[in-house]
Protein backbone atom coordinates (compact mmCIF):
# COMPACT_ATOMS: atom_id res chain seq x y z
CA UNK A 1 0.00 0.00 0.00
CA UNK A 2 1.37 3.32 -1.27
CA UNK A 3 -0.32 6.05 0.30
CA UNK A 4 -0.43 9.48 -1.60
CA UNK A 5 -0.43 12.17 0.39
CA UNK A 6 0.42 15.13 -2.32
CA UNK A 7 -2.91 17.04 -1.88
CA UNK A 8 -2.28 18.09 1.71
CA UNK A 9 0.89 20.37 0.41
CA UNK A 10 0.40 23.34 -1.49
CA UNK A 11 3.79 22.50 -3.52
CA UNK A 12 4.88 19.18 -5.08
CA UNK A 13 8.13 17.94 -3.68
CA UNK A 14 10.42 18.78 -6.68
CA UNK A 15 14.08 16.79 -5.51
CA UNK A 16 14.94 14.39 -2.94
CA UNK A 17 16.43 15.68 -0.03
CA UNK A 18 20.58 15.61 0.33
CA UNK A 19 20.26 14.45 -3.41
CA UNK A 20 23.78 13.17 -3.69
CA UNK A 21 23.55 10.31 -0.86
CA UNK A 22 19.71 10.08 -0.68
CA UNK A 23 18.99 6.02 -0.41
CA UNK A 24 22.49 5.51 -0.74
CA UNK A 25 22.92 2.96 2.31
CA UNK A 26 21.49 -0.24 2.08
CA UNK A 27 19.16 -2.20 4.60
CA UNK A 28 19.14 -5.69 4.45
CA UNK A 29 15.57 -7.00 3.65
CA UNK A 30 15.37 -10.09 5.50
CA UNK A 31 18.15 -9.40 7.95
CA UNK A 32 18.16 -10.06 11.79
CA UNK A 33 17.29 -7.34 14.03
CA UNK A 34 20.94 -6.27 14.79
CA UNK A 35 21.47 -5.98 11.54
CA UNK A 36 18.74 -3.99 10.14
CA UNK A 37 19.29 -1.73 13.48
CA UNK A 38 22.94 -1.80 12.46
CA UNK A 39 22.77 -0.42 8.80
CA UNK A 40 20.03 2.47 10.87
CA UNK A 41 22.73 3.35 12.82
CA UNK A 42 24.84 6.62 12.15
CA UNK A 43 22.49 9.21 11.97
CA UNK A 44 21.16 9.36 15.53
CA UNK A 45 25.14 9.79 16.62
CA UNK A 46 25.14 12.81 14.00
CA UNK A 47 22.34 14.10 15.83
CA UNK A 48 24.10 13.23 19.42
CA UNK A 49 26.81 16.01 18.50
CA UNK A 50 24.83 18.64 18.69
CA UNK A 51 23.58 17.78 22.07
CA UNK A 52 27.17 18.10 23.29
CA UNK A 53 28.98 20.86 21.69
CA UNK A 54 30.99 23.12 23.05
CA UNK A 55 27.93 25.75 23.52
CA UNK A 56 26.37 23.31 26.14
CA UNK A 57 30.03 22.86 27.92
CA UNK A 58 29.67 26.75 29.19
CA UNK A 59 26.30 25.87 30.94
CA UNK A 60 27.10 22.33 32.42
CA UNK A 61 30.03 23.52 34.12
CA UNK A 62 28.52 27.14 35.52
CA UNK A 63 25.29 24.76 36.65
CA UNK A 64 27.89 22.14 38.44
CA UNK A 65 30.33 24.86 39.94
CA UNK A 66 27.31 26.64 41.76
CA UNK A 67 24.63 24.23 42.46
CA UNK A 68 26.35 21.21 42.23
CA UNK A 69 24.67 18.74 41.06
CA UNK A 70 21.01 19.82 41.50
CA UNK A 71 21.09 20.96 37.83
CA UNK A 72 21.12 17.06 36.61
CA UNK A 73 17.66 16.72 36.27
CA UNK A 74 17.12 19.52 34.29
CA UNK A 75 19.60 17.71 31.47
CA UNK A 76 17.68 14.72 31.71
CA UNK A 77 14.33 16.19 31.18
CA UNK A 78 15.84 18.12 28.16
CA UNK A 79 16.99 15.00 26.88
CA UNK A 80 13.85 13.60 27.03
CA UNK A 81 12.11 16.30 25.15
CA UNK A 82 15.11 16.17 22.75
CA UNK A 83 14.19 12.52 22.28
CA UNK A 84 10.28 12.94 21.35
CA UNK A 85 11.27 15.68 18.86
CA UNK A 86 13.82 13.57 17.12
CA UNK A 87 11.26 11.09 16.71
CA UNK A 88 9.00 13.41 15.61
CA UNK A 89 11.61 14.47 13.04
CA UNK A 90 12.37 11.23 11.55
CA UNK A 91 8.72 10.65 11.14
CA UNK A 92 8.60 13.36 9.33
CA UNK A 93 11.28 12.64 7.02
CA UNK A 94 10.36 9.41 6.72
CA UNK A 95 6.28 9.79 6.19
CA UNK A 96 6.06 12.45 3.92
CA UNK A 97 10.06 12.21 2.02
CA UNK A 98 10.56 16.01 2.57
CA UNK A 99 13.14 17.17 5.26
CA UNK A 100 11.80 20.31 7.84
CA UNK A 101 12.71 22.81 5.57
CA UNK A 102 11.43 21.00 2.21
CA UNK A 103 8.32 20.89 4.32
CA UNK A 104 7.96 24.27 5.70
CA UNK A 105 9.02 25.14 1.80
CA UNK A 106 5.90 23.23 0.67
CA UNK A 107 3.14 24.14 3.45
CA UNK A 108 3.38 28.10 4.32
CA UNK A 109 3.67 31.43 1.66
CA UNK A 110 6.75 32.76 0.37
CA UNK A 111 7.28 35.43 2.91
CA UNK A 112 6.88 33.19 5.57
CA UNK A 113 9.63 30.73 4.48
CA UNK A 114 11.86 33.36 3.51
CA UNK A 115 11.32 34.48 7.56
CA UNK A 116 12.22 30.77 8.66
CA UNK A 117 14.85 30.87 6.54
CA UNK A 118 16.54 33.94 7.49
CA UNK A 119 15.99 32.44 11.64
CA UNK A 120 17.38 29.27 10.49
CA UNK A 121 20.69 30.72 8.35
CA UNK A 122 21.17 32.83 11.69
CA UNK A 123 20.79 29.73 14.20
CA UNK A 124 23.46 28.09 11.99
CA UNK A 125 25.59 30.71 12.12
CA UNK A 126 25.63 30.76 15.87
CA UNK A 127 25.96 27.38 16.24
CA UNK A 128 29.08 27.59 13.98
CA UNK A 129 30.14 29.88 15.79
CA UNK A 130 30.17 28.50 19.12
CA UNK A 131 31.87 25.38 16.98
CA UNK A 132 34.59 27.89 15.80
CA UNK A 133 35.56 28.99 18.98
CA UNK A 134 35.41 26.39 21.10
CA UNK A 135 38.00 24.25 18.49
CA UNK A 136 39.91 27.52 18.93
CA UNK A 137 39.87 27.53 22.62
CA UNK A 138 41.03 23.81 22.54
CA UNK A 139 44.10 24.74 20.09
CA UNK A 140 44.98 27.85 22.45
CA UNK A 141 44.56 25.22 25.48
CA UNK A 142 46.93 22.35 24.14
CA UNK A 143 49.08 23.57 21.92
CA UNK A 144 48.88 27.81 23.24
CA UNK A 145 47.99 28.40 19.48
CA UNK A 146 46.70 32.29 19.63
CA UNK A 147 42.58 32.45 19.62
CA UNK A 148 42.65 34.69 16.22
CA UNK A 149 45.04 31.53 14.57
CA UNK A 150 43.10 28.67 16.24
CA UNK A 151 39.75 30.56 14.37
CA UNK A 152 41.47 30.64 10.95
CA UNK A 153 42.64 26.46 11.67
CA UNK A 154 39.20 25.70 12.09
CA UNK A 155 38.20 26.94 8.45
CA UNK A 156 40.56 24.49 7.10
CA UNK A 157 38.06 21.05 7.72
CA UNK A 158 35.60 22.41 5.61
CA UNK A 159 38.05 20.34 3.00
CA UNK A 160 38.25 17.68 5.19
CA UNK A 161 34.35 17.90 5.30
CA UNK A 162 34.20 17.60 1.64
CA UNK A 163 36.80 14.86 1.18
CA UNK A 164 34.67 12.20 3.55
CA UNK A 165 31.50 13.04 1.41
CA UNK A 166 32.80 12.53 -1.32
CA UNK A 167 34.01 8.84 -0.10
CA UNK A 168 30.22 8.21 1.07
CA UNK A 169 28.25 9.01 3.93
CA UNK A 170 29.05 6.44 6.12
CA UNK A 171 32.65 7.85 6.39
CA UNK A 172 30.92 11.05 7.93
CA UNK A 173 28.78 8.46 10.42
CA UNK A 174 31.96 6.70 11.01
CA UNK A 175 34.30 9.93 12.15
CA UNK A 176 31.51 11.33 13.96
CA UNK A 177 31.05 7.90 15.71
CA UNK A 178 35.14 8.17 16.50
CA UNK A 179 34.94 11.68 18.18
CA UNK A 180 32.36 10.81 20.48
CA UNK A 181 33.98 7.38 21.66
CA UNK A 182 36.64 9.91 22.24
CA UNK A 183 34.99 12.63 24.35
CA UNK A 184 33.47 9.48 25.84
CA UNK A 185 36.55 8.11 27.13
CA UNK A 186 38.19 11.70 28.37
CA UNK A 187 34.63 12.20 30.56
CA UNK A 188 35.31 8.53 31.69
CA UNK A 189 38.64 9.44 33.03
CA UNK A 190 37.78 12.64 34.37
CA UNK A 191 34.92 11.32 36.69
CA UNK A 192 37.33 8.84 38.10
CA UNK A 193 39.73 10.69 38.90
CA UNK A 194 37.21 13.39 40.21
CA UNK A 195 35.52 10.92 42.34
CA UNK A 196 31.87 12.18 42.92
CA UNK A 197 29.55 11.75 45.44
CA UNK A 198 27.54 8.87 43.21
CA UNK A 199 24.47 9.11 46.25
CA UNK A 200 24.15 13.02 45.30
CA UNK A 201 24.29 12.38 41.54
CA UNK A 202 21.21 10.02 42.03
CA UNK A 203 19.56 12.85 43.69
CA UNK A 204 20.27 15.40 41.25
CA UNK A 205 18.04 13.22 38.91
CA UNK A 206 14.87 13.89 40.87
CA UNK A 207 13.62 17.83 40.21
CA UNK A 208 13.93 19.86 43.07
CA UNK A 209 11.45 23.46 43.74
CA UNK A 210 14.34 25.32 44.17
CA UNK A 211 15.00 25.12 40.37
CA UNK A 212 11.60 27.15 40.11
CA UNK A 213 12.23 29.21 43.57
CA UNK A 214 15.64 30.22 42.66
CA UNK A 215 16.45 33.12 39.81
CA UNK A 216 20.00 32.38 39.10
CA UNK A 217 19.32 28.38 39.47
CA UNK A 218 16.36 29.42 36.78
CA UNK A 219 18.73 31.56 34.62
CA UNK A 220 20.84 28.84 34.34
CA UNK A 221 18.55 25.46 34.08
CA UNK A 222 17.07 27.48 30.77
CA UNK A 223 20.61 28.11 29.51
CA UNK A 224 20.86 24.26 29.76
CA UNK A 225 17.61 23.41 28.14
CA UNK A 226 18.80 25.96 24.81
CA UNK A 227 21.99 24.39 24.25
CA UNK A 228 20.43 20.73 24.92
CA UNK A 229 17.71 20.69 22.02
CA UNK A 230 19.32 21.99 18.81
CA UNK A 231 16.70 23.33 16.34
CA UNK A 232 19.41 22.95 13.44
CA UNK A 233 19.18 18.64 14.38
CA UNK A 234 15.04 19.18 13.71
CA UNK A 235 16.07 19.92 10.09
CA UNK A 236 18.80 17.59 9.95
CA UNK A 237 17.50 14.66 11.69
CA UNK A 238 14.90 14.68 8.70
CA UNK A 239 16.99 14.58 6.15
CA UNK A 240 19.60 12.06 7.02
CA UNK A 241 17.21 9.45 7.76
CA UNK A 242 16.63 9.25 4.02
CA UNK A 243 20.07 8.36 2.75
CA UNK A 244 19.10 4.80 4.00
CA UNK A 245 17.63 2.16 1.48
CA UNK A 246 14.28 0.95 3.06
CA UNK A 247 11.42 0.05 1.04
CA UNK A 248 9.49 3.18 0.57
CA UNK A 249 6.31 1.42 1.40
CA UNK A 250 3.79 1.19 4.37
CA UNK A 251 5.91 -1.63 5.94
CA UNK A 252 9.09 -0.14 4.95
CA UNK A 253 8.51 3.33 6.60
CA UNK A 254 7.00 1.53 9.68
CA UNK A 255 10.71 -0.51 10.04
CA UNK A 256 12.25 2.56 8.64
CA UNK A 257 10.62 4.81 12.04
CA UNK A 258 11.14 1.89 14.75
CA UNK A 259 15.01 1.77 13.96
CA UNK A 260 15.70 5.37 13.15
CA UNK A 261 13.57 6.17 16.82
CA UNK A 262 15.78 3.26 18.54
CA UNK A 263 18.92 4.89 16.95
CA UNK A 264 18.53 8.24 17.77
CA UNK A 265 17.30 7.40 21.27
CA UNK A 266 20.62 5.09 22.37
CA UNK A 267 22.63 7.99 20.82
CA UNK A 268 21.05 10.68 23.06
CA UNK A 269 21.40 8.57 25.84
CA UNK A 270 25.18 8.79 25.46
CA UNK A 271 24.53 12.65 24.83
CA UNK A 272 23.12 12.84 27.80
CA UNK A 273 26.27 10.52 30.11
CA UNK A 274 28.32 13.16 28.27
CA UNK A 275 26.31 16.55 29.29
CA UNK A 276 25.60 15.17 32.85
CA UNK A 277 29.57 14.05 33.01
CA UNK A 278 30.36 17.62 32.67
CA UNK A 279 28.00 18.85 35.06
CA UNK A 280 29.41 16.10 37.65
CA UNK A 281 33.01 16.97 37.55
CA UNK A 282 32.16 20.59 37.63
CA UNK A 283 30.27 19.88 40.65
CA UNK A 284 32.25 17.60 42.19
CA UNK A 285 35.35 19.51 41.29
CA UNK A 286 34.71 23.23 41.75
CA UNK A 287 31.41 23.41 43.77
CA UNK A 288 32.52 20.90 46.61
CA UNK A 289 36.05 22.65 46.87
CA UNK A 290 34.35 26.44 46.79
CA UNK A 291 35.35 27.42 43.19
CA UNK A 292 31.70 28.31 42.59
CA UNK A 293 32.50 31.16 40.52
CA UNK A 294 34.15 29.30 37.85
CA UNK A 295 31.96 29.77 34.77
CA UNK A 296 34.04 29.12 31.51
CA UNK A 297 36.02 26.50 29.59
CA UNK A 298 38.84 28.24 29.99
CA UNK A 299 38.82 28.41 34.01
CA UNK A 300 37.38 25.45 34.41
CA UNK A 301 40.75 23.70 32.26
CA UNK A 302 43.35 26.12 34.30
CA UNK A 303 41.84 24.43 37.65
CA UNK A 304 41.50 20.92 37.01
CA UNK A 305 44.82 19.66 37.55
CA UNK A 306 45.63 21.55 40.60
CA UNK A 307 42.26 20.44 42.14
CA UNK A 308 42.34 17.22 40.98
CA UNK A 309 46.15 16.30 41.58
CA UNK A 310 46.42 14.90 38.07
CA UNK A 311 48.55 16.19 35.41
CA UNK A 312 46.30 14.43 32.82
CA UNK A 313 42.88 16.27 34.02
CA UNK A 314 43.23 19.46 32.21
CA UNK A 315 44.39 17.57 28.82
CA UNK A 316 41.76 15.14 28.68
CA UNK A 317 39.27 17.84 29.25
CA UNK A 318 40.77 19.88 26.36
CA UNK A 319 40.74 16.80 24.07
CA UNK A 320 37.45 16.59 24.36
CA UNK A 321 36.84 19.67 24.10
CA UNK A 322 38.34 19.97 20.58
CA UNK A 323 36.80 16.60 19.63
CA UNK A 324 33.00 18.36 20.58
CA UNK A 325 34.22 20.99 18.65
CA UNK A 326 35.40 18.90 15.37
CA UNK A 327 32.13 17.20 15.72
CA UNK A 328 29.73 19.89 15.33
CA UNK A 329 31.17 21.19 12.40
CA UNK A 330 30.36 18.26 10.62
CA UNK A 331 27.08 18.47 11.24
CA UNK A 332 26.77 22.12 11.18
CA UNK A 333 27.75 22.37 8.00
CA UNK A 334 25.51 19.49 6.83
CA UNK A 335 22.37 21.23 8.61
CA UNK A 336 23.29 24.76 6.71
CA UNK A 337 23.65 22.72 3.13
CA UNK A 338 19.97 20.74 3.92
CA UNK A 339 18.54 24.15 5.01
CA UNK A 340 19.44 26.15 2.15
CA UNK A 341 18.43 23.52 -0.71
CA UNK A 342 15.22 23.02 1.57
CA UNK A 343 13.62 26.64 2.00
CA UNK A 344 15.03 27.94 -1.17
CA UNK A 345 15.75 25.19 -4.03
CA UNK A 346 19.12 26.91 -4.21
CA UNK A 347 21.79 23.84 -5.19
CA UNK A 348 25.27 25.66 -4.51
CA UNK A 349 28.35 23.41 -5.29
CA UNK A 350 28.83 22.25 -1.38
CA UNK A 351 31.90 23.22 -0.75
CA UNK A 352 30.96 27.22 -2.00
CA UNK A 353 27.56 26.15 0.35
CA UNK A 354 30.08 25.56 2.85
CA UNK A 355 32.71 28.11 3.04
CA UNK A 356 29.91 30.52 3.10
CA UNK A 357 28.56 29.29 6.38
CA UNK A 358 31.92 29.51 7.84
CA UNK A 359 32.89 32.72 6.94
CA UNK A 360 29.49 33.84 8.29
CA UNK A 361 30.80 32.15 12.09
CA UNK A 362 34.37 32.55 11.19
CA UNK A 363 34.45 36.84 10.78
CA UNK A 364 32.31 37.93 13.54
CA UNK A 365 34.43 35.37 15.97
CA UNK A 366 37.64 36.73 14.32
CA UNK A 367 36.54 40.44 14.92
CA UNK A 368 35.96 39.69 18.79
CA UNK A 369 38.99 37.63 19.48
CA UNK A 370 41.05 40.44 18.32
CA UNK A 371 39.47 43.32 19.72
CA UNK A 372 38.20 41.21 23.08
CA UNK A 373 40.91 38.32 23.37
CA UNK A 374 39.53 35.67 25.67
CA UNK A 375 36.64 36.67 27.60
CA UNK A 376 34.73 38.19 24.32
CA UNK A 377 35.29 35.28 23.07
CA UNK A 378 33.67 33.62 25.92
CA UNK A 379 30.52 36.04 26.30
CA UNK A 380 29.90 35.12 22.19
CA UNK A 381 29.94 32.02 23.25
CA UNK A 382 27.21 32.52 25.28
CA UNK A 383 25.30 34.82 23.06
CA UNK A 384 25.12 31.90 20.23
CA UNK A 385 23.32 30.06 23.37
CA UNK A 386 20.87 32.93 23.55
CA UNK A 387 20.32 32.88 19.57
CA UNK A 388 20.01 29.43 19.50
CA UNK A 389 17.23 29.26 22.17
CA UNK A 390 15.20 31.86 19.85
CA UNK A 391 15.34 30.20 16.99
CA UNK A 392 14.11 26.63 18.58
CA UNK A 393 10.45 27.70 18.49
CA UNK A 394 10.55 28.43 15.28
CA UNK A 395 11.73 24.77 14.66
CA UNK A 396 9.86 22.77 16.75
CA UNK A 397 5.96 24.51 16.12
CA UNK A 398 6.33 23.82 12.21
CA UNK A 399 7.43 19.73 12.83
CA UNK A 400 4.48 19.39 15.86
CA UNK A 401 2.15 21.30 13.54
CA UNK A 402 3.08 19.10 10.42
CA UNK A 403 3.32 15.61 12.25
CA UNK A 404 0.05 16.32 13.81
CA UNK A 405 -2.06 16.52 10.53
CA UNK A 406 -3.63 13.82 9.41
CA UNK A 407 -3.89 14.86 5.92
CA UNK A 408 0.26 14.99 5.94
CA UNK A 409 1.24 12.21 7.73
CA UNK A 410 -1.81 9.58 6.68
CA UNK A 411 -2.07 6.57 9.48
CA UNK A 412 1.29 7.84 10.82
CA UNK A 413 -0.48 11.01 12.37
CA UNK A 414 0.44 11.56 15.92
CA UNK A 415 -1.16 9.44 18.34
CA UNK A 416 -4.07 11.90 20.73
CA UNK A 417 -0.92 11.31 23.60
CA UNK A 418 1.68 12.06 21.52
CA UNK A 419 -0.34 15.17 20.47
CA UNK A 420 -1.12 16.06 23.64
CA UNK A 421 2.77 15.73 24.98
CA UNK A 422 4.48 17.21 21.97
CA UNK A 423 2.35 20.35 22.14
CA UNK A 424 2.93 20.37 26.05
CA UNK A 425 6.67 20.36 25.11
CA UNK A 426 6.65 23.01 22.53
CA UNK A 427 4.90 25.61 25.12
CA UNK A 428 7.53 24.80 27.51
CA UNK A 429 10.14 25.53 25.57
CA UNK A 430 8.35 28.64 23.80
CA UNK A 431 7.73 29.90 27.74
CA UNK A 432 10.91 29.23 28.85
CA UNK A 433 12.83 31.08 25.90
CA UNK A 434 10.84 34.24 26.56
CA UNK A 435 11.81 34.65 29.95
CA UNK A 436 15.70 33.53 28.78
CA UNK A 437 15.11 36.03 26.40
CA UNK A 438 13.57 38.70 28.99
CA UNK A 439 16.65 38.17 31.54
CA UNK A 440 19.40 38.54 28.80
CA UNK A 441 18.12 41.69 27.74
CA UNK A 442 16.77 43.13 30.78
CA UNK A 443 20.30 42.04 32.97
CA UNK A 444 17.67 40.41 35.57
CA UNK A 445 19.46 37.03 36.88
Amino acid sequence: MNFNLKSAWRRDKTDHSLSEVYSSIKVPKNGSFWRKYLAFTGPGLMIAVGYMDPGNWATDIAGGAQFGYTLLSVILISNIFAMVLQHLSVKLGVVTERDLAQACRDHFSPTTNFILWILCEIAIAACDLAEVIGSAIALNLLFHIPLTWGIVITTVDVLVILLLQAKGFRWIESIVGGLIFIILACFAYEIVISRPAFNEILGGLVPQKEIIQNPAMLYIAIGILGATVMPHNLYLHSSIIQTRDYTRDREGKKEAIKFATLDSTVSLMLAFLINGAILILAAATFHTTGNEHVADIHDAYKMLTPILGASMASIAFAIALLASGQNSTLTGTLAGQIVMEGFLNIRLKPWLRRLITRLIAVIPALIVAILYGEKGTTELLVLSQVILSMQLSFAVVPLVMFTNDKAKMGEFVNKPFLKVCVWIISFIIIILNLYLLYQTFTGEQ
